[in-house]
């Protein structure tokens, strides 16, 4: 026997053994292509087939992309400069981008103006937008539209001054009879608005200065892109608190006020906008007093709104639908009026479901806005079929003022469609 005693000493790790990477075919690109591009043999066609048709469509664009000429002063003078060889010609947009953008008849020494009225409109924008800034920012969102209506028509001041004014009148009045209807509340504020506006409207020439601030601008002067900007913002952001009024109000227990929406949301959608813009540019006027001098840009607005309110009033009412009872139970059993039980538990509900509707309709209504060419209102789109192919220098160039005019509605229309998905995850809209 040894004299030397056995030892068994247990052996503890203090550190966890680092982990070994992952197979190749089980991370990274490798792992992702397999679960989405080919998983399943149909997927891997598919896949093979869409890269294909991707190529084929590269093959065909690029070259025309990258050897497009962008100096030149004519048509002519490009293809002299291509000499047979496949390119674009994107020179029109050089030269012609002012016309693109504030159309041909806007002062070029006045494009500040309407540059500076667009850079307000973020500021203007991101209260709305986003909810976590400081709600007393939502005064510059009040008082953007009156700086912008002055930055871009010009004239007198007194003008956005009254429109202010009026607005402010509604509101008082609006407040004092939502107790009873939010839709006699909101359609009284309209009314009251609309009779300053038109007692306003006879003060405001004799208050006119003979020099006035900034240079006045008439609407037919207005055109481009800076015209389907200024119709998609002002048509969106009336025609959605119009909207909620006529969906609230055709759920309304007055059979007055029911009846007066249901109507007006049946007959608006049935009807094309095409022909609303028609009505607008030929015998709306007749329905202002004469010589009001109600220029064809409002006309066009009121339309477009109107238009775009049934549609939205209609998707507001599907969320209202969606609604189970016992939503409007609770707000009658913690003693709220019929407005504070719209503005703190039903209408938040509501809006927040017809989140997609309401953006697929705004989208849908910024597009619909190159319709005013058919009316003679020179927005991007008659600005390109109107003056620019008309002109000698480029009778014939379209793929390049289409492709640019795609370009500036798609960054657009995308952006809203991102920000709603933004507001979607961050309201929680799905039901978990």
């Amino acid at each position: 026997m040894s004299d030397t005693p056995a030892q068994s000493v247990a052996f503890v790790r203090e550190t966890a053994i680092p982990p070994s990477p992952a197979p190749a075919n089980a991370s990274g690109i490798v792992k992702w292509m397999r679960d989405n591009l080919f998983a399943t043999w149909p997927n891997a066609l598919l896949t093979i087939a869409s890269i294909y048709v991707i190529y084929l469509i590269l093959a065909g664009t690029m070259p025309w992309i990258f050897n497009g000429v962008w100096n030149t002063n004519s048509l002519a003078e490009c293809r002299e400069v291509l000499d047979g060889t496949v390119g674009a010609c994107f020179s029109v947009l050089t030269e012609r981008w002012n016309q693109l953008l504030f159309g041909f008849k806007y002062p070029v020494d006045q494009y500040w103006r309407p540059l500076t009225a667009f850079l307000l409109m973020f500021a203007a924008l991101a209260p709305v937008l986003f909810f976590d800034l400081p709600r007393k920012l939502l005064i510059i969102t009040a008082l953007f539209p009156f700086v912008a209506y002055w930055l871009i028509w010009g004239g007198t001041i007194w003008t956005p001054l009254f429109a202010l004014l009026g607005f402010v009148a509604g509101y008082l009045v609006y407040a004092r009879f939502v107790t009873q209807s939010f839709a006699v509340g909101f359609f009284g504020g309209v009314f009251a608005a609309v009779v300053v506006w038109i007692v306003t409207g006879y003060i405001t020439p004799m208050l006119a200065p003979e020099q006035p601030l900034l240079e006045a601008v008439p609407s037919r002067d207005l055109g481009g892109y800076m015209l389907n900007m200024m119709l998609g913002l002002t048509c969106v952001s009336l025609s959605l608190p119009l909207g909620i009024a006529l969906a609230l109000g055709r759920q309304s227990s007055m059979p007055l006020i029911k009846w007066i929406c249901v109507i007006f949301i049946e007959f608006i959608r049935g009807v094309p906008l095409i022909t609303l813009l028609f009505v607008a540019n030929v015998m709306l006027a007749y329905f202002f007093p004469p010589g009001s001098g109600v220029d064809l840009f409002l006309r066009v607005v009121i339309m477009i709104t109107m238009f775009s309110s049934a549609y939205i009033a209609e998707v507001i009412r599907g969320g209202l639908a969606a609604l189970p009872k016992g939503q409007y139970e609770a707000a009658d059993s913690l003693g709220l009026d019929y407005p504070q039980a719209m503005r703190l538990i039903i209408l938040p509900q509501a809006l927040k479901i017809s989140i997609p509707g309401i953006v697929n309709i705004a989208v849908g209504l910024f597009k619909d806005t190159t319709l005013v060419s058919v009316i003679s209102m020179f927005d991007i789109l008659g600005m390109i079929r109107g003056p620019i192919l008309a002109s000698t220098d480029w009778n014939g160039v379209y793929w390049e003022l289409l492709g640019f005019a795609c370009v500036v509605f798609f960054v657009v229309c995308y952006s809203i469609s991102q920000y709603s998905q933004w507001l979607e995850r961050r309201l929680a809209t799905d039901h978990r």
